[in-house]
């Protein structure tokens, strides 16, 4: 997943590439030729900071429903999941090219998520949701990831709908992220929490029966701590993501069924979609 050791390499370009991937010989032998003949702009800390947000940006608590997510007193169970799409080997390689992270674990994750709308205060509809993934091992890393929302929904006259959320999210990963450079060495875990909380405004309504698309725009902050087991290093983040997140999305719901679908950004950092399904309470 993440990589990173805070120490920063020497000019020179190393021919040992026992760290790196198979796959990435090529790019980090020519990004330690650039680095060498003072070609390229590689920056240590770049690397480390945009890892550190990727996968904490990459369990955000998304809306994946419209500004009413449900009429008052009705509620749905949902199986969420959320794409990880892979980190090409130029953001994978650390300590000057001569070192990949294996960072491409899990192509994506499940979150099992409840969302519940309370009883309405006027035009105000609004509704909680909470979601959880437990310690259970999967692709060779062990997960746990808490996630919650509070928010409300206004339907207008007009069926258009507007409202805003708050959502946060806390996960941990133990797994052996930050890979060492000899493949023979023992494994060591490495521990990365992040933590993400932010809020969203979200506009929307129905075009059929059943059927509401939605956009979603708002503001996420990230936090991260990452403990490196080889050497007992933590990785500083010296850049947490801050700033715009955004959604694209449709809603769906069909008798007893409830489905949605949407494409999720932070810009700069991830660019992914997510859906879910489930069964209306």
């Amino acid at each position: 997943m993440i990589g990173l050791l805070l120490v920063l390499t020497s000019s020179g370009f190393a021919a040992d590439l026992d760290g790196v991937d198979s796959d990435c010989y090529d790019v980090a032998t020519q990004l330690q030729k650039d680095i060498a003949s003072g070609n390229s702009d590689f920056n240590e800390q770049e690397q480390q900071d945009f890892l550190l947000n990727y996968f904490a940006l990459a369990t955000t608590f998304s809306p994946l429903h419209g500004p009413v997510p449900n009429e008052a007193g009705e509620g749905t169970i949902n199986l969420e999941v959320m794409a990880i799409p892979a980190i090409g080997c130029k953001r994978r390689l650390v300590l000057g090219g001569t070192k990949t992270e294996d960072t491409n674990k899990a192509p994506a994750a499940p979150r099992p998520r409840i969302s519940f709308s309370f009883n309405d205060i006027g035009k105000v509809k609004p509704y909680a949701g909470i979601g959880y993934v437990p310690p259970v091992p999967v692709f060779g890393t062990r997960n746990v990831i808490v996630s919650g929302e509070a928010g409300f929904g206004i339907r207008e006259e007009s069926g258009f709908e507007w409202g805003a959320r708050y959502h946060m999210t806390l996960m941990k990963t133990v797994a052996e992220i930050a890979t060492p450079f000899n493949p023979d060495e023992p494994e060591e875990l490495d521990f990365y929490v992040g933590s993400t909380f932010g809020v969203d405004a979200i506009v929307g309504g129905e075009v059929s029966d059943g059927l509401r698309p939605y956009v979603a725009v708002g503001f996420t902050d990230v936090s991260t701590f990452f403990y490196i087991g080889d050497d007992g290093v933590v990785g500083n983040n010296a850049a947490p993501y801050a700033s715009v997140t955004s959604s694209l999305g449709l809603q769906w719901t069909l008798d007893k069924f409830d489905f949605a679908g949407e494409f999720y950004t932070a810009p700069g950092i991830i660019y992914t979609g997510r859906v879910r399904m489930g069964i209306k309470l």
